[in-house]
Formats: structure tokens, sequence, C-alpha cells
């Protein structure tokens, strides 16, 4: 295992009515002048109206901005961070998930970068030598991304990981009863996400990294469970609870530690962001190309996928090769997708979803192994 430090500066609150007994507080530690990103889909939101009206209470002069979907545009963050600086903002507050916890990220490094935020940090990744605009977050989506770990970031058709400490939220509220908004196909789709991403960067782990990989087969088998228990109608509310704590484990760089250069790319991830509008497309993609990268992992990497059906799908090996295992285990997933009423083959997808798709480099390479 290669040498590491760890840093983690965000002080999470998570459970029901945490943001309306415990956002005035944090907020008090604070300037006046808030940026309050949310998501394009999310505007008049029960979760943003709260945070609006402990704003409002709370004497803040707040400035509104909207990001989305699932990844936020460099023109996107170039507005926002122009306003950081024209409204003094003294604290970038998100309300949503994935893209505008990226956007936040984004955003609070843009504002005081002295240069071009892509050119310095999306391409050639430099050195920050000054601190970020503090950030807070509350999430509203089942999928927040990562909250301590590396940011999306879309410039004119590609999408980027970037992994800088300081631009961690300095606190995060997760409420389990906002994701009740969500419509049933949005929660399993955004549940699949999260899902999604530890799956693909399971299968991108670096040579000594195996305490990462065995960390990530837990999260992945627990949330599968909570996946498969949330479709029930008589869902409880600790199983919702424990899915929305899994899901915004996933994307930490506590599943990095170990890892010799930064956060990797994820190829499926990237391609479904770019091509899709909805989150309905958006999971549908990933679940017809990460099936697809299993299937050649499969045939590529059998050690790997097998050892992923016996702790992960828990599949009954009963001494076969490492090629009949892994097969089993991409089985076992073919069925999980089914289950959640997700495609399978690129024959389901949309018309307009799959062209994308195929003018997509990274989706290209995974073609071969959709049936």
């Amino acid at each position: 295992m290669n040498n590491f430090i760890f840093e983690n500066g965000t002080k999470f609150l998570f459970g029901g009515g945490c943001v309306k007994e415990y956002l005035a507080s944090f907020l008090a530690g604070y300037g006046p002048s808030v940026l309050l990103v949310t998501e394009e889909s999310d505007h008049r939101s029960h979760a943003v109206d709260e945070v609006r009206d402990i704003l409002r209470r709370s004497g803040k002069q707040t400035t509104e901005y909207a990001m989305g979907p699932f990844c936020p545009r460099y023109k996107q963050v170039q507005r926002a961070a122009r306003l950081c600086r024209e409204r003094q903002v003294d604290l970038i507050l998100g309300v949503g998930g994935s893209a505008v916890m990226d956007g936040c990220k984004s955003t609070s490094l843009a504002a005081v970068c002295r240069g071009d935020l892509w050119e310095n940090f999306g391409e050639l990744q430099g050195v920050v030598d000054v601190p970020p605009l503090p950030i807070g977050f509350v999430a509203s989506h089942l999928e927040v991304g990562a909250v301590n770990g590396a940011a999306g970031l879309i410039h004119e058709s590609q999408c980027v990981w970037r992994d800088y400490p300081p631009c961690d939220p300095q606190f995060a509220l997760l409420d389990p009863s906002c994701t009740r908004e969500l419509s049933r196909r949005s929660f399993t789709a955004q549940g699949f996400s999260a899902l999604a991403g530890a799956l693909e960067a399971y299968l991108t782990l670096a040579d000594g990294m195996d305490v990462s990989r065995e960390l990530l087969e837990t999260l992945m088998r627990g949330m599968i469970q909570d996946l498969r228990a949330c479709r029930n109608a008589s869902c409880k509310e600790d199983t919702r609870s424990n899915l929305m704590w899994r899901c915004a484990l996933w994307g930490s760089r506590f599943f990095q530690l170990g890892r010799r250069f930064s956060f990797p790319a994820l190829p499926v991830r990237e391609a479904a962001i770019l091509a899709a509008s909805t989150w309905e497309e958006y999971a549908g993609a990933l679940s017809v190309l990460l099936l697809a990268d299993c299937r050649h992992e499969a045939e590529q990497h059998p050690a790997v996928l097998a050892q992923l059906a016996r702790r992960v799908w828990e599949t009954d090996d009963m001494g076969c090769f490492d090629q009949e295992t892994a097969q089993a285990g991409v089985r076992a997933f073919v069925e999980f997708l089914r289950e959640l009423e997700l495609p399978t083959e690129y024959s389901e997808l949309d018309d307009a979803l799959w062209c994308h798709l195929k003018e997509s480099a990274s989706a290209q390479n995974l073609l071969v192994y959709t049936a």
C-alpha cells in the first residue's frame, strides 16, 4: 500500500429534522452574503423552500443560482464564480445532489482563482495557494456525489474529476425525509447512480488497494440490499436512511487511500453524463454501459469479477474456476438490473440516447460488449 495523507474537514449531521434544527446555527458563523446553489429541477422543492426561509430568518442576503443536471458545466461555474465576486459572497450553500455538490466545489475555487480554472486545475491540476470560499451543503437527493472527494466538471464535452480537500464543505446536513419528494423512478435512478459509481471505482482500483476494495464490497452489498428493500411499498424509514448514508459515501477519498495518483477517470459515468438529459436516461445509460464493462472485465480480469461475485453478489461458486464465477456474477448483475426495471441491452434505450452514447469515445470501447 502506498503512503497517504487523509483529510476530512466536514462536519456531518444526519437525521430527520436536522436542517430545521441546526442550519441556522451554522449560518451564524459566516458573513451576511450567501450564494444559494440549487439544482435546476428543484427550484420549488420543499427542501429548497425550507432553506430559503431559514436564510431569510437568519438575516442573510441571498443570491440564487441553479446548476445541473448530473455534473456542472464550466460556463455554469464561471457565472456562479462571477456572482460570488460581485456580491462578495461569504458562504456558498448548496441544496440538492451531485451536480450541486460538484458545482459548489468548483465555484468555491473559481471565485478566488487568479487564472483560468480549467487550464490550471482541470487540465493540469495546478497547485492551489489561496483558500477557497467556504461551502455548506444540504442534501435533498439520494445521490449527492462526493461530499469528501473529487468534484466533476464538464468542459467542451470532456468530463474530469479533481480532488482538493480544502474545497470540501464545512458542514453537510443529510435528512432522509427529503428523499420522500423524489418519484419512485428518480429514487431508484439516483440510488443506482451511487451504486454504479462505487462499482466503477471498484473496477479501477490499483494494486496495493486491497483494503479499499474490501470496504467498497461491503458498501455495495448494503446498497444492493437497501435498493431491493426500497422497491417495496412498505420500505422502513431505517432502510431509506441507511441507503442515503451509503450513497453519500461512495465517492469519498477514503476509498482511494493508497492510490499512487489522483482520483481515477470514470469513463462509464462520463459517457452517461454527457449523453443523458434526465435521471431516467442517465440511469439507463449507466446500467447498459456498466454491464458491458463488467462483461469486459469478466473476460480480461476474471479474478476481480469472481471476487465481486462471491463477496457482493454472494454467488455460490462451489469450487468453480474464476472465469465461471465471474460470469455468474455478471448474470446476477443482469437479474438485479431487471429487478430495478433498468435496461440491460442497448436496444432498450431511447434512440436519441443511444445515438449520443455512440458519439462518446469512452462509450465506444464498451459497445462491443453489449448484446
